[in-house]
């Protein structure tokens, strides 16, 4: 693993990029108390929360990276405000930087695939549609394996691009921002599971007094 090139642990960058995914979630938790009843059980409203914030983190921050990595282009020569805000995780992972062809690939698959999933879910939150549950867990599934595909190849290689000297890349950038992607997908796992097998144990429970009837 490599060396932090900078002494500083914590940078104005730094901040502005932990401002912005906190402006995401405050966006995320407005758009769950406006969208939803005040009845909505606390599970569907985590769930409406974590997937709006997901959609704007895919669309946003994920969407500029593509951006900014595709068609010659790479973080480390780019300019502007998502170049610099990528350029300060690039110290964490420092693939993010040169337009890795298996993190594009990875990326692209997020964006145009898992962010737009993710919103049709919020509108099936929305309208309570029980079908949902299936949906959340190929979207979880999908989450999982994006972040294990991003990581693992790296883990096998005795991860060279990680740098973990620096307190705030290896336990935000690196543990904490990657680890809900990993805990809260297998919640939503979890819970559509208990949802879908209930109902079709009720239903085969239905059936059967049926029969005897």
């Amino acid at each position: 693993m490599s060396s932090s090139s900078s002494t500083s642990i914590f940078t104005p960058t730094s901040a502005i990029s932990l401002a912005g995914v906190a402006a995401i979630g405050v966006v995320a938790y407005i758009g769950s108390k406006v969208l939803l009843p005040k009845n909505t059980r606390w599970q569907d409203r985590y769930t409406f929360i974590w997937l709006a914030f997901d959609a704007l983190v895919h669309f946003t921050l994920e969407g500029s990276w593509l951006y900014l990595s595709m068609f010659g282009r790479q973080v480390n020569t780019s300019q502007g405000l998502f170049a610099e805000l990528w350029k300060e995780y690039t110290r964490a992972d420092f693939r993010w930087g040169l337009s890795d062809p298996d993190i594009i690939s990875l990326e692209l698959l997020t964006v145009f695939g898992v962010a737009p999933l993710a919103c049709y879910v919020l509108t099936q939150i929305v309208t309570e549609d029980p079908a949902r549950h299936y949906w959340i867990i190929v979207l979880s599934t999908a989450e999982l394996y994006g972040g294990w595909m991003t990581f693992c190849p790296e883990w096998v290689t005795g991860s060279p691009n990680l740098d973990t000297s620096n307190p705030l890349y290896l336990w935000v950038y690196l543990v904490f921002m990657n680890t809900i992607w990993v805990i809260i997908p297998l919640w939503l796992m979890a819970d559509s599971y208990g949802h879908i097998a209930g109902s079709l144990r009720a239903g085969k429970a239905s059936k059967t007094k049926s029969k005897k009837k």
